[in-house]
């Protein structure tokens, strides 16, 4: 399993580098496909443990939410959008769902739950992604200090857990996981997180500010690791998919932004 891991993860590493690094279109149309294919592979999860999703909805609110996430976010010149664009949008959603609901044959409320849940959670967190990229001139920097802290802060826990773990963080969540592993992979995440203030954003993070951030970003990135584990051991399956070998599926590897991206946007753009 090692050795898939560490390959796959040298080429997808340089894409989503690259793709941060352009940003405009082609990192939205990165997002965009991430986005897509984490809402497929929830459907298929759910599908796979016979819980009741709805694929139409899952995948159209689920798009539908991303857009309206990113354009009430980001300014553009081509799109100007209303201050009261999400209550109107989630409005919409909801409706939406529901309405699909009730026009399909044999209705379930646990599908409504389950559908509603991958359509708020996964888009909505995820274009943050995009958010915080286009946030002016620290954008860039902003993206690559979480997405690499989370890296730092996963590779660690891994390894440390391998290697040291002793005491299982939770069994019957994730097996596999260590409070060794835990512990390990957030000293590692603040270290990681230090290193980058001083190399491209000391002039906005102190030293401090940068261990607290590298803190939030290790212990929700884990919190959020440990909800989606949580979807997945409810319906008996190990991993989202085998997209990315030695990772599971894109959902897996994305899934600690999930919690992490929305919260680490709004404390940079309200505290710093």
């Amino acid at each position: 399993m090692l050795l898939p891991r560490i390959l796959t993860a040298l080429i997808g590493i340089p894409v989503v580098l690259a793709a941060i690094h352009f940003g405009g279109v082609i990192y939205m149309a990165f997002v965009g496909c991430v986005i897509l294919l984490c809402l497929y592979e929830y459907g298929l999860v759910l599908t796979a443990g016979k819980k009741p999703v709805h694929m139409f909805s899952l995948v159209f609110f689920g798009l539908l939410m991303a857009v309206v996430a990113i354009l009430g976010r980001t300014p553009t010149e081509i799109v100007s959008l209303p201050d009261n664009l999400y209550p109107f949008a989630m409005s919409v959603v909801i409706f939406g769902v529901l309405l699909v609901e009730i026009l399909t044959p044999k209705r379930s409320w646990d599908r409504v739950c389950n559908t509603f849940t991958g359509v708020f959670l996964i888009p909505w967190s995820l274009a943050h992604l995009v958010n915080l990229r286009d946030i002016a001139t620290y954008g860039e920097y902003l993206t690559l200090f979480m997405i690499i802290t989370v890296w730092v802060s996963d590779t660690g826990a891994y390894f440390c857990g391998r290697f040291l773990g002793r005491h299982k963080l939770n069994q019957e969540v994730s097996p596999k996981k260590t409070w060794e592993g835990a512990v390990g992979g957030t000293l590692l995440a603040v270290g990681g997180a230090v290193l980058m203030r001083h190399l491209f954003l000391s002039t906005l993070f102190s030293v401090k500010e940068a261990v607290l951030m590298g803190l939030l970003v290790a212990v929700v990135g884990q919190v959020s690791d440990l909800a989606e584990s949580v979807i997945k051991r409810s319906t008996g399956v190990k991993d989202s998919s085998n997209l990315l070998p030695g990772h599971g599926g894109f959902l897996d590897r994305f899934d600690s932004y999930l919690l992490l991206t929305p919260l680490f946007y709004y404390v940079v753009l309200y505290t710093l």
